[in-house]
Parts: C-alpha cells; sequence; structure tokens
C-alpha cells in the first residue's frame, strides 16, 4: 500500500514567489470597477442610472425631474430620454467634461439656459426631439465645437436665431423637422459649414423672400442614392450606426418640401424657386457694406447736428440784426418831427374869461 504523497517543501519556482508576493487587492482591481459601472448608486455611476464597462450611463424612463448627480469623466454616453427634466441650468453637464452622446428626448423640456452645455467641448451627438422648446438663447450650443449632429425635432420653435447655433464647424446633420418654422434666419446656415443633412419636414413655410437663404442651401447641396449613410463620400463609419440623424435624406425629401404663398392658399416646392424667383428681394448687405454704414452713421448724425447748429445760429443773428435796424430807424423818425409851439387860446375861450 502506497502512502500518501505530500507535497515537496523544496524552493518554489520563480512565477509562484512572484504572485505570493503580489498584494490582494490588485488581483480584484479590475472585477471590482466593473462591477461598479454595473450596478445603480455604485461610486462611479450617477445617481438612478445603469452603467456599463463601455462608459454608456442609462438613465432611461426613470422620471427623472432633474439632471441626476454622479456625472464624472468617464461617462461617454448619457441617455436621458423619457424623463421629466423641464428645464436645464448652468452647468448641467459641467462633470461630464468627456461627454460624447446625449439623448434627452421626451422630457417636456420647455428651457434652456445660454450656459447649460458648457464644458462638453468633446460632444458629437445631442438630441433634444420631441420636447416642448419654444425658443432658444444666443449662445446656447457655442460651446458644443466638436457637434456633429443636432436633433430639435417634435419642438414648437417658430424661429432659430443665427446667434443660438453660432458656429458648428463640424456639424454635418441638423434635424428641425415637425417645429413651427416658417422660414430659417438669414445667417442660419452660414455657420454651418459642412452641413450636408438638414431635415425640415413638417414645418409651415411661408414662400417668400425669407427662403432665400434655404432654397439656395437646397440648391447648392443634391441628394444621392437613398440610403446611402453620411460618411459613405468619405469612407469613414459614423461612431454609432444607430442614430437616426446618421443617414442622408432621400433625393425626394427636398422634393416634398412645400410653401404656402400667402393671400393665395397655393402650395409650391421649395425645388421650383430658381434664384431669378427672389430677384424683387433685397438682397442682405455684406460685411464691407456693413462696415460703411456703420461707419457713415455716426459721422452724417454729427454732420446734420452741426449743419443744424448752423442754420440756428443764422436765422438767430439775421433776427437779431432785423430788430436792431427796427429800432435805429425809429429813432431817426422820432428825432425829425420839429417840437410844437406854445398854443393860442381861442376867441370864444378868450371872451368867457373877460
Amino acid at each position: 500500500m502506497r502512502s500518501p504523497s505530500f507535497p515537496s517543501w523544496g524552493p518554489p519556482p520563480p512565477l509562484q514567489l512572484l504572485l505570493l508576493l503580489l498584494p490582494w487587492p490588485v488581483w480584484t482591481q479590475v472585477p471590482a470597477a466593473a462591477a461598479s459601472w454595473a450596478t445603480p448608486g455604485a461610486l462611479d455611476c450617477p445617481e438612478a442610472c445603469v452603467c456599463a464597462p463601455g462608459g454608456q450611463a442609462n438613465c432611461s424612463g426613470r422620471a427623472l425631474p432633474a439632471v441626476p448627480g454622479g456625472l464624472n469623466w468617464r461617462v461617454r454616453v448619457l441617455l436621458l430620454n423619457h424623463n421629466r427634466v423641464y428645464a436645464l441650468p448652468p452647468g448641467a453637464f459641467a462633470d461630464a467634461g468627456a461627454l460624447l452622446r446625449l439623448d434627452l428626448r421626451e422630457n417636456g423640456l420647455r428651457w434652456v439656459h445660454a450656459r447649460a452645455f458648457w464644458g462638453l467641448g468633446a460632444l458629437e451627438q445631442l438630441d433634444l426631439s420631441a420636447n416642448q422648446l419654444e425658443a432658444l438663447l444666443p449662445g446656447t450650443f457655442a460651446p458644443l465645437r466638436a457637434l456633429r449632429a443636432l436633433s430639435l425635432a417634435e419642438n414648437r420653435l417658430a424661429r432659430l436665431e443665427p446667434a443660438a447655433l453660432g458656429a458648428l464647424p463640424l456639424l454635418r446633420a441638423l434635424s428641425l423637422q415637425d417645429n413651427d418654422l416658417p422660414a430659417l434666419a438669414s445667417g442660419l446656415l452660414a455657420g454651418l459649414p459642412n452641413l450636408n443633412t438638414l431635415r425640415l419636414r413638417g414645418n409651415p413655410w411661408t414662400c417668400g423672400c425669407a427662403l432665400r437663404p434655404l432654397c439656395a442651401w437646397l440648391r447648392g447641396h443634391p441628394r444621392h442614392a437613398p440610403g446611402e449613410p453620411s460618411g459613405a463620400r468619405t469612407g469613414r463609419a459614423g461612431r454609432y450606426p444607430h442614430n437616426r440623424l446618421t443617414q442622408r435624406p432621400c433625393p425626394a425629401e427636398a422634393e416634398t418640401l412645400l410653401c404656402v404663398s400667402p393671400g393665395r392658399l397655393t402650395l409650391s416646392p421649395l425645388t421650383a424657386f430658381p434664384e431669378a424667383a427672389f430677384s424683387h428681394c433685397a438682397r442682405p448687405l455684406a460685411a464691407r457694406d456693413l462696415a460703411v454704414v456703420y461707419a457713415l452713421g455716426p459721422v452724417s448724425f454729427l454732420a446734420s447736428l452741426a449743419a443744424c447748429l448752423a442754420l440756428g445760429s443764422a436765422f438767430t443773428a439775421c433776427g437779431a440784426r432785423h430788430r436792431r435796424r427796427h429800432r435805429a430807424a425809429a429813432r431817426r423818425q422820432q428825432r425829425r418831427q420839429p417840437d410844437p409851439g406854445p398854443r393860442t387860446a381861442s376867441p370864444a375861450a378868450t371872451a368867457s374869461q373877460a
């Protein structure tokens, strides 16, 4: 019968010795970090959210009244859709400076502070669709210099000022469909040099001179084959292929944009208006013309003021001279009149005295 064998007490191998020397927390560091991003309410995960190891924080459909606390630089994708975030205060996402995608759909959002998106210089996709926005303050999107896709669809926007969007040099997709826009303000599309996808259906477009910039943009951006992705020409795939802003519209979309002629109640496609149709419209002033106007304005005002003062002084001087002449003439006339002599009494008065 063989006796049970026991382990040898010889010198341990170098690898086993190295493992024994490693501290215990190092062995469990990676699993603990992964568990913290998969558990709601963990230290590195925003409140009331479920996080994934890839940096996605899912806070959808939790009836949140405000942006959750606990945002940090590890959050890359923040899903806040289907909540009750009615307002965005200043610096609402300041702690999530590495955020790449932000989804705020269907929150009943009514007000966005002009500094709500400060600190999001790396943000590439922003979805504000299906809310109740009626206006946007100037400079709202100015910090988002890396923004590539913006959706403002299904809101109540009646006017969108160029100062609200600002200059977004990398923006490629803009969705404005299903709003109350009768036209796009002049200069709105001028600050978007790389824009190639513009969704506009569902707006009450009004035929007139205000549509001139939009019609010019549509003529300069012909559509290609349906279903071709926006990055097909450059050979670059989108970061989020399932987002609805990554697909270019089909060629028929521009043809279905109709405007209503005031007083006629007739519909006309926007693509049917050539540049000659706006020949009666006043062209906007160029930057050089504006500089001339701004320079000549104060000069002309000062010149007119000086002319008024000179004319007033001339009239006052003429009036004073006329009055002096009149008084001098009156004095000369008084000097020329002879002094009346002593009066003789009448015979009747002499008889009565006697």
